[in-house]
């Protein structure tokens, strides 16, 4: 038994925030059906690097799914997409504002028409204000949200971060928001529209950073690798590399200033107290920074794990998937894909006792299962779906 088995999820999305939120739910043991235009979702040709015929990127975000090609922009395709959405519990979807309304599935029609479904839409600003109209992509709103510009060498240009970090967000904020749905239907027994923008997920990113600015009015910087409220707590560079430090309050600092031979550190003025800390942020890093160049990663990880002291190295993407913990937590798997043979991916981020996530399909090729679906559909075969 999964959590959410039985569960039947229309996913009209494409690119990363959309099919992050629906493969989520298909870990969950949802049945996800997944419709892509004649062209495809544009992610399969985002390579390289490629698995057979599929690019790495599409397969990342596109487990547990079946895949149908459908050309809405023909009245006998909408007729069966009509059909599917009577028969789902939920609907994610990612299209600019007034598509579905233009297709005569506006909210209007949910409430009557399909008032069990939970349908979700993703868009780029929100379905209100004067952008709402803009598409959505997630370097333009990691610009736009203020996250590139505490990002990055203070002295450097505004940076974006490593991953798309807004469609990430934007995409677990939507499953999020199915979850809830689907939780109060239970009780009502009534659907209900739940709407996840990236604009908005950008600015709850901001999080301690935007309240620092709503608390103190003051413009927040870029740090590099540093904190905004916590000193230190940065990289540094070792003799053969780099170590984060991550020393979160007073008394791991008097721990950190023992064993880094100068107790005196934990009682100066300048120094004593975060906030001090804080205050005198460039003093501390140097010294600091004088100390941990002295001896070796590894050797600095087994002295402050020792003490509780937080740290760890700073690895490149291969040996952090390679680690014995990732291992331990069965976060890289294996499964037989139809044209890339043995494919290994990510697992799920969370388990669950007694209704674990899994891996059960492979990500679909391109419409590998429209014959199947279709044909099986009661309502398209009975042609109940009605033009419009």
């Amino acid at each position: 038994m999964s959590a959410l088995e039985g569960v039947k999820v229309l996913d009209l999305t494409r690119v990363l925030a959309g099919p992050l939120c629906t493969m989520i739910l298909g870990d969950m043991g949802a049945e996800v059906l997944k419709v892509e235009p004649p062209s495809g979702d544009e992610t399969r040709g985002w390579g390289p690097p490629h698995a057979g015929d599929e690019a790495a990127y599409f397969l990342g975000v596109n487990r547990n799914k079946r895949s149908i090609v459908l050309d809405l922009s023909t009245d006998h395709d909408r007729i069966e997409l009509e059909a599917l959405i009577r028969d789902c519990d939920v609907l994610v979807e990612n299209y600019k504002l007034g598509t579905l309304s233009k297709w005569g599935f506006d909210d209007s029609w949910f409430e009557r028409e399909v008032p069990h479904v939970v349908h979700c839409s993703i868009t780029g600003y929100g379905p209100t204000g004067p952008k709402s109209h803009l598409p959505g992509y997630d370097f333009v709103l990691q610009a736009e949200t203020g996250l590139m510009s505490i990002t990055g060498d203070p002295e450097g240009a505004p940076t974006k971060h490593g991953i798309a970090m807004v469609d990430i967000t934007t995409g677990l904020y939507a499953a999020i928001a199915v979850l809830g749905a689907l939780h109060e239907r239970s009780v009502s027994g009534q659907g209900q529209k739940a709407t996840v923008s990236l604009y908005q997920s950008g600015l709850s990113l901001l999080a301690n950073v935007a309240s620092n600015y709503l608390v103190s009015g003051k413009p927040p910087g870029r740090y590099g690798n540093g904190h905004p409220n916590i000193v230190p707590y940065r990289t540094y560079a070792a003799s053969d590399g780099q170590l984060a430090l991550a020393i979160g309050n007073d008394k791991q600092f008097a721990r950190f200033a023992d064993i880094a031979g100068h107790p005196d550190w934990s009682r100066e003025p300048t120094m004593a107290t975060n906030a001090q800390r804080v205050e005198n942020r460039e003093t501390v890093d140097r010294l600091v920074a004088d100390v941990i160049v002295s001896r070796r990663v590894e050797d600095w990880i087994d002295i402050l794990r020792e003490a509780s002291i937080p740290c760890g190295a700073v690895r490149d993407v291969g040996a952090a998937l390679a680690d014995p913990q990732s291992a331990a937590l069965d976060m890289v798997r294996s499964i037989l894909h139809p044209s890339a043979g043995e494919l290994s991916l990510l697992g799920p981020a969370f388990s669950m006792s007694r209704t674990p996530p899994g891996i059960r399909r492979p990500p679909p090729t391109f419409g590998e299962h429209t014959d199947e679906v279709l044909r099986k559909s009661p309502q398209i075969a009975s042609g109940s779906g009605r033009s419009r």
